[in-house]
């Protein structure tokens, strides 16, 4: 019985699912849109909220932890200095995954794991291109 054990390992050891997924929330924090497969993207879902959730408590010990996590300086500064402002009112659900489908070789099924104001900020980009 699984009884109160959370989480997927998703085929994988141990070490390969913890770097898999570092790589996958950097990779979601730093572009704001990933496409992966819907058992991946609910895995990256909970630890991107999690992360997101320190940036906002926003203090030096937060800001460690996230370190220890994500380990690029550069995403770590956007997820505590753009990402934290942008979600600064919002009480959890900071991430959505959008089913796209199944993969053609293998049939897995897609989605695409974005956090949730990302049509927003492609709508202001598309606008200051065309003035």
């Amino acid at each position: 019985m699984r009884h109160r054990k959370a989480g997927r390992k998703l085929g994988r050891t141990s070490a390969h699912r913890k770097a898999m997924l570092r790589n996958m929330v950097t990779s979601l924090l730093e572009h704001e849109r990933i496409v992966t497969t819907v058992p991946k993207a609910k895995e990256a879902r909970r630890v991107a909220d999690k992360m997101i959730t320190l940036a906002k408590r926003g203090d030096l010990h937060a800001r460690r932890q996230a370190y220890a996590y994500i380990r690029s300086k550069d995403v770590v500064a956007k997820l505590f200095e753009e990402i934290q402002t942008q979600y600064a009112d919002r009480q959890g659900g900071y991430t959505r995954i959008i089913r796209t489908g199944t993969r053609h070789g293998d049939a897995a099924h897609m989605a695409i794991l974005e956090l949730v104001g990302y049509e927003e900020a492609a709508d202001e980009t598309e606008g200051a291109d065309e003035e």
